[in-house]
């Protein structure tokens, strides 16, 4: 969580953090739940909520994400992004690369999806030897399928190792701690299918 706004804060910005708070207010009372039930279920503070829905608080990407998975949304939602008249294809040269999310650089993730506002995420994975994500587990509400096209990829669910090959799929729910290793020496390629969307 980045600190409260104060005066320097930009108006666009300010503005832009306000309407966030609404939807995420409006979004809650629409589920019926309250403060408490929305913060155990984003595993976050009813303080840092309240902050958020006043639009008093800066949020971080992590906390929204947060957010969006404890009301169940993705979390373009939360911006109330409209995509209208959007074409369901997506060519190769123009997938949307994705970045940040504790990802680092020894990985190319993009988007096969045309958007985040559907029910499932579809995303192209690249990843380089030496990949390894053990420092910064995956956990969050939904489920998984991957597949490997090319090269080997070890899926470890909440300790428990599961080494995939060319062929090999594996499917998981993502409230299990989880995370993923290329311990060969040439690039894995896969696709990731997520329930809902983690963006």
């Amino acid at each position: 969580m980045k600190p409260m706004m104060n005066d320097s804060t930009p108006e666009s910005a300010t503005a832009m953090l306000g309407a966030v708070g609404a939807r995420v207010r409006s979004l809650r009372k629409e589920r019926r739940l309250t403060l408490d039930q929305l913060a155990e279920l984003a595993g976050l503070s009813t303080g840092i909520i309240s902050q958020v829905e006043r639009g008093l608080a800066n949020p971080s990407f992590l906390t929204l994400v947060q957010l969006a998975h404890g009301l169940g949304i993705p979390v373009g939602t939360l911006f109330h992004v409209q995509e209208e008249h959007r074409s369901p294809l997506v060519r190769r040269a123009e997938r949307r690369r994705l970045d940040g999310h504790g990802l680092d650089k020894t990985a190319i993730y993009e988007l096969l999806t045309p958007d985040l506002n559907g029910a499932l995420e579809v995303t192209w994975v690249e990843t380089q030897p030496g990949h390894d994500t053990s420092a910064t587990p995956f956990t969050h509400n939904g489920e998984e399928v991957g597949i490997i096209l090319s090269g080997h990829k070890e899926v470890y669910l909440d300790g428990v190792k599961y080494e995939l090959g060319p062929g090999d799929s594996i499917r998981y729910p993502s409230t299990i701690p989880h995370w993923y290793a290329n311990t060969g020496d040439e690039v894995c390629t896969a696709i990731w299918v997520i329930t809902p969307p983690t963006w």
